[in-house]
C-alpha cells in the first residue's frame, strides 16, 4: 500500500530526513508544511473530501470528479489546482488527475 504522509516539519526535520534519503535510507512519501495553520488552508474539509473519492479511483476528469462530489466543477476546479501545486494530486498525460496514493497519514504535534 503506498501511503503519503501529509506532516508539519521544521527545516531541520526535513534535513535530516534529506540526508538519511542520501544515505540510501527509504524515506517513504512526505508532503510537509511549515506551519498546522497552513495544512489546514490546503486541506480544507471539500478538498479531504475529494481525495475520499479519487482514492483507489485512478484518474478522472475534473468534471468526473465534481460529478461524484456533487459540486459545481469550477469549485472542484479551484480545490483540484491547489492540490496539484503541493503534489497530493497529479495530471496524467491525458490531462486527467489521480490520487497517486493508497491511503493518506497525516502526522502533527501542536
Amino acid at each position: 500500500m503506498r501511503t503519503v504522509t501529509l506532516e508539519v516539519a521544521s527545516r531541520e526535520k526535513l534535513d535530516r530526513r534529506f540526508l538519511r534519503a542520501f544515505e540510501g535510507e527509504a524515506q517513504g512519501s512526505f508532503i510537509s508544511f511549515e506551519t498546522p495553520e497552513l495544512l489546514f488552508k490546503v486541506i480544507s474539509g471539500k478538498r479531504w473530501e475529494l481525495l475520499k473519492i479519487m482514492t483507489g479511483a485512478g484518474p478522472m476528469t475534473i468534471r468526473e470528479a465534481a460529478r461524484r462530489m456533487e459540486r459545481d466543477v469550477k469549485a472542484v476546479h479551484s480545490d483540484v489546482q491547489a492540490l496539484l501545486q503541493v503534489g497530493i494530486l497529479d495530471k496524467t498525460d491525458k490531462g486527467q488527475i489521480v490520487f497517486p496514493f493508497d491511503a493518506v497519514h497525516v502526522d502533527f504535534l501542536l
